[in-house]
């Protein structure tokens, strides 16, 4: 860990999490935590396929990859994490959309002071829908934000995540995801009237405290 710190700055960080999951998830907090350097260099974290369900947003991981992928997917990967808009600069990055708060530093998402409990694939769905409220994407689309154009399993798999998501934001809430028959989901904005109603309801319910299974 002292000469991975010491190396100098780096581009990227490779991790391999094939065989020691809980050595992999410790040294990725470390790095995201140990100095401004450090915490604003990607990391990308090699997983087997057995260990993908492990992997969640508190590893602080930019982003997991197999290690059957091909040098296209390789290659996309490593584009797309040193090319995201400053790493450092998104830290206090905060996304609210109606009674949800997405916080990117900390890879949490909060409904109304709760705090859920997504996998790695589910926080990345959710807040690229929530960065597009109002914008109907299809399944083939997702997957390519998501997932990455590389991707090669069926859009069966946005529709189970969906449906995961949909579960974890509960009865009242599920509905922030809609479905768009024939075409495929969109991030429901929050009207304004539900809001008044909500805050009239609950005064103190707009105000939040900013935080896989398989990615097949």
């Amino acid at each position: 860990m002292t000469a991975l710190l010491d190396a100098g700055h780096r581009d990227v960080i490779v991790l391999d999490a094939r065989t020691d999951l809980a050595s992999a998830k410790s040294l990725c907090r470390l790095l995201k935590g140990a100095g401004e350097d450090e915490a604003s260099t990607p990391v990308i974290a090699v997983v087997g396929e057995g260990g993908l369900v492990a992997v969640s947003a508190e590893w602080r991981t930019d982003d997991i990859m197999l290690p059957t992928a091909g040098p296209a997917e390789v290659d996309a990967r490593l584009r797309l994490v040193t090319t995201r808009d400053g790493g450092a600069a998104q830290v206090d990055a905060e996304l609210r959309v109606g009674e949800l708060v997405i916080d990117e530093a900390t890879y949490t998402a909060k409904l109304r002071k709760r705090t859920l409990e997504l996998t790695y694939k589910e926080f990345e769905l959710l807040k690229y829908l929530a960065q597009h409220a109002g914008r109907v994407f299809t399944r083939a689309q997702l997957l390519q934000e998501v997932w990455g154009y590389d991707f090669f399993g069926g859009t069966r798999t946005v529709d189970v995540h969906v449906r995961r998501l949909r579960a974890k934001l509960g009865p009242e809430h599920e509905q922030m995801i809609g479905t768009v028959r024939n075409v495929g989901y969109k991030f429901e904005r929050p009207s304004k009237g539900a809001a008044a109603k909500q805050q009239a309801i609950a005064p103190d319910a707009s105000v939040y405290e900013p935080n896989e299974l398989s990615a097949h």
